[in-house]
């Protein structure tokens, strides 16, 4: 890929995930989301587990999983489904840094002879 390419596709990247970036500058944004979901949208448990086909500890296992950040997307996605949402997901730069400010520093580190990643 070429380096206008790369930068055109930064520019869209940075574009999409505008609303990832400022949950990503709050600590813990995402953190024990399904649960918080269910009591706000008011689902009961009863209901839930009766549409996942599960019983109330898989549930609530599968809650605190994702607050502990073991939970699968598969698994996220099907307790979503299951109040009427989806699983959307972002990979963001720490900080609220655009993908676009993180390369440019990156290639500054390589012109100045800094090691990237440190």
């Amino acid at each position: 890929m070429r380096e206008r390419e790369r930068k055109a596709a930064r520019g869209r990247l940075d574009e999409e995930m505008r609303p990832f970036r400022r949950a990503g500058r709050q600590a813990n944004a995402t953190q024990a989301l399904l649960r918080a979901v269910r009591l706000a949208l008011r689902v009961p448990v009863k209901e839930m587990t009766a549409r996942m086909g599960v019983n109330r500890s898989v549930l609530f296992e599968l809650e605190e999983s994702e607050a502990r950040k073991t939970i699968t997307l598969r698994s996220m996605a099907r307790v979503a489904k299951a109040m009427g949402c989806k699983v959307v997901y972002g990979v963001v730069p720490e900080g609220g840094k655009t993908l676009e400010e993180l390369a440019e520093e990156r290639m500054w580190r390589e012109a100045l002879g800094e090691r990237v990643g440190k």
